[in-house]
């Protein structure tokens, strides 16, 4: 018998890994995504985010910006404190808004910068009651227990004909240092590989769809980056 006063630990098989000695506990009692990156806001951990996702989000620009319009106009879809919103507009963007599930992250957002919108909005549900040329999002989707129906929301209801995707992710199959991200951080991610990704692009209706892996080093294969165009021509 275990004594109240210790955590249960359990073995089970996960993709056919084996994994021993995980705390029972934490495991089934998953955390929203929203309350952990309101704790961290408060802890001033988003800005080592920020500095964790620069050159990934740096290399995802480069490769969306070609493809909209000068004044275009953005949207940033899991937005934290708020950088890339500001960021989109230091390169051109005519109207830049950003939106987090995460209050204390559109807190800090709000604090640190008057001049853009950023919004407070639990999604998919949360509609920004506009189209935009672009929408960019770093290290949301997986979070969403169905990240294919926020993509399609996305090509269907957020983006003007012409518009672009690009999206960024470092939870995936491939990366197999992350497949244990969901009990170290005590939240849902949806673990799908770089071909599902891709489907899931395509499915939604986006032309022109395009996979990068972007920022890899010897220890990390890269950001994956789905990039894919509106078009009903």
């Amino acid at each position: 018998m275990i004594p109240a006063n210790k955590p249960r630990t359990c073995s089970f098989r996960l993709r056919h890994t084996v994994i021993v000695g995980f705390d029972l506990q934490r495991i089934m009692e998953k955390k929203a995504a929203t309350d952990v990156f309101s704790q961290w806001a408060l802890k001033g951990k988003d800005a080592g985010m920020e500095r964790g996702h620069a050159a990934s989000v740096n290399a995802m620009l480069e490769l969306a910006l070609p493809n909209v319009k000068s004044d275009f106009s953005a949207i940033d879809l899991g937005c934290g404190n708020g950088w890339v919103t500001r960021l989109l507009t230091e390169l051109g963007a005519s109207h830049s808004e950003g939106v987090d599930g995460a209050i204390e992250m559109i807190k800090k957002a709000r604090e640190t910068d008057d001049a853009h919108k950023y919004s407070h909005g639990t999604l998919p549900e949360w509609n920004p009651g506009r189209k935009f040329d672009l929408v960019h999002t770093m290290e949301f989707l997986y979070y969403l227990e169905d990240p294919v129906k926020m993509i399609t929301k996305i090509h269907d209801e957020w983006l003007e004909e012409g518009g672009v995707l690009i999206a960024g992710v470092d939870h995936y199959l491939e990366h197999v240092d992350s497949l244990t991200w969901p009990e170290y951080v005590g939240v849902h991610m949806t673990t799908m590989s770089i071909e599902e990704w891709k489907n899931a692009v395509e499915s939604a209706g986006f032309s022109d769809v395009q996979i990068h892996q972007v920022a890899a080093k010897e220890d990390f294969p890269g950001t994956l980056v789905m990039m894919g165009r509106v078009s009903h021509q």
